[in-house]
């Protein structure tokens, strides 16, 4: 039954993805010269499940409204989160995602962060072609914005590296909570997921309050990936989740929900020694099987799983204040597919 639901979710991805797909490449290559669109289109020909402009998609349909009203700004949404991934990739030194080169590793970084800027400039293209382009365009922007809140909160929980930045080492956190945790993700990756929904909605010319229960459903639901994304880095199969298993600890992060319980479970003399991993000039691969095997240790695991299932939890409930239709069992299947995905 389990996997009849996914294989439903994924078909469903697929018929919606054809359909945004052109309008992407339509926004992306606007105004942009033949030669440039090669190195623009690259980004988002490289795979990914397209679950941003599905949320979006889903969400008009829930409220009523029609898949023609929404595709532009689904589209919008699908070039934000790659603009915002175009970035990441080049802050944390990514050279693989989704199993392809990043676009910096194959086109350098001064050439990809111009095509950064044409992305930009496509996300609010894309809301000028939808049925209510200022609200949308300042939907846009603050999630550009709250992105960004996140991205830095997220380098100043690393604990080595950017010796060369000045404001990183005077900032840096020695140490996070739960809530720091949480108010990182909530900027970098739930709000993003939140707006799409809240875009869907607003597209169906929803009533405020089917528009609230979206926007909550959709912040619990980007919690919840979060949290699996973490789990994926430290648990998962390279060749399946796409990126190399271990990312976080290389890149000296405690923003990740699985490395905080294990340094809250592990004894003193354990942390200390994984924190001095996370705080090595240079950390080799064999720095990485030793973080691992003390992460195996612990149930950090379990903890972070529950905390997924929590935030899951709440992302369902939010959708009682929807009319109770497919759509509605659907984004409650989205729900569940996305504590339970491997890639």
């Amino acid at each position: 039954m389990e996997k009849k639901r996914k294989e439903n979710i994924e078909i469903v991805f697929k018929k919606w993805a054809k359909l945004v797909s052109p309008k992407i490449k339509e926004i992306l290559n606007l105004s942009v010269d033949e030669k440039t669109q090669k190195l623009v289109n690259y980004q988002v020909t490289v795979g990914g499940k397209r679950l941003r402009p599905a949320l979006t998609i889903a969400s008009c349909l829930a409220c009523g409204g029609k898949i023609k009203d929404v595709l532009y700004p689904a589209a919008g949404l699908e070039i934000l989160h790659n603009y915002t991934l175009i970035y990441d990739d080049i802050i944390d030194n990514s050279n693989l995602r989704r199993g392809e080169p990043t676009t910096w590793f194959k086109f350098g970084k001064s050439i990809t962060q111009c095509v950064g800027m044409d992305y930009a400039a496509a996300v609010f293209q894309a809301a000028n072609k939808s049925k209510y382009p200022l609200k949308i365009s300042e939907i846009f922007a603050r999630a550009i914005k709250t992105i960004v809140d996140g991205e830095i909160l997220d380098i100043l929980f690393e604990q080595s590296d950017r010796k060369d930045e000045k404001y990183i080492i005077e900032n840096r956190y020695n140490e996070i909570t739960e809530k720091d945790y949480l108010k990182m993700v909530s900027k970098k990756t739930a709000f993003l997921i939140r707006a799409c929904c809240e875009v869907g909605a607003i597209s169906a010319r929803a009533k405020k309050s089917e528009i609230d229960a979206l926007k909550n459903y959709g912040f619990n639901l980007g919690i919840a990936f979060q949290v699996r994304d973490d789990i994926l880095d430290i648990f998962g199969e390279e060749k399946e989740f796409g990126k190399k298993i271990g990312k976080d600890i290389e890149e000296r992060k405690l923003g990740n929900i699985v490395v905080f319980y294990a340094l809250k479970e592990l004894s003193q003399k354990e942390k200390e020694k994984f924190l001095a991993i996370l705080r090595k000039n240079k950390i080799k691969n064999e720095d990485i099987e030793e973080g691992l095997k003390l992460i195996n240790k612990t149930k950090a695991k379990e903890k972070s799983f529950l905390l997924g299932e929590k935030y899951i939890k709440k992302a369902k409930e939010n959708l009682k204040d929807l009319p109770q239709n497919n759509w509605n069992k659907f984004l409650a299947e989205i729900a569940d597919f996305v504590i339970k995905r491997v890639k």
